[in-house]
């Protein structure tokens, strides 16, 4: 498996003889370069132009943008909703399971998720996780997550970046809240299940313009 960052919550996940899966494409508006990629399957995790710009994504075959279990070219998708009632926000999380390797995608998740959340996030393999506050979870916050899922890998997501006129937070904070000194920056992410590693790693890929 490989996944590529193109910034905020846009991940491209691919999977020789699987679909491929655009995440959260954004629009013109946020500073950074405009994408243009091809995928198989968008997933949209809320309503926001961060985060559904559809158009972006070519060879598109299906676009899941709410909750349920989807089957698409091999891979098993599962969209669980989650609501912050104090912000009255929504928001769906998904979960692809590419033949058993698993990937989970927390879009703009806004609070830590309850108990139900986080049974069915348990036996993920790589968490791609807010980490810039904004709308979204906050530093402190996002660590509090990876130590309760104990994943695999970490890549953080949605956070301030060269250009980017989004009210973020650097990953910095993040990195520190973790307690990471040493990380590993990628320009892309490339993954199979017998080369996980046993202990949570953190990974910073650079997003890719």
């Amino acid at each position: 498996m490989e996944l590529t960052w193109y910034g905020l919550s846009c991940f491209r996940i691919t999977e020789r003889k699987h679909a491929s899966v655009v995440t959260d494409p954004f629009g013109k508006a946020y500073g950074l370069p405009v994408i243009k990629l091809k995928a198989n399957v968008v997933t949209v995790s809320h309503n926001a132009k961060g985060h559904n710009n559809i158009s972006a994504v070519t060879s598109r075959q299906h676009v899941v943008d709410g909750p349920g279990e989807y089957e698409m070219g091999g891979v098993f998708i599962t969209g669980i909703a989650t609501f912050d009632e104090a912000k009255q926000s929504r928001n769906v999380l998904y979960v692809f399971d590419f033949n058993g390797l698993t990937v989970a995608h927390l879009g703009d998740m806004q609070q830590v998720p309850t108990q139900k959340q986080i049974e069915a996030l348990e036996q993920v393999n790589i968490l791609l996780v807010p980490v810039g506050a904004g709308r979204s979870l906050n530093a402190a916050q996002a660590a509090e997550l990876v130590s309760m899922l104990e994943p695999n890998i970490v890549v953080p997501m949605h956070y301030k970046l060269p250009g980017l006129n989004l009210d973020l937070e650097t990953v910095d904070r993040f990195l520190k809240e973790m307690g990471v000194t040493d990380v590993k920056e990628e320009t892309s992410l490339k993954v199979t299940i017998s080369g996980l590693p046993e202990e949570t790693e953190t990974v910073i890929l650079l997003p890719k313009v």
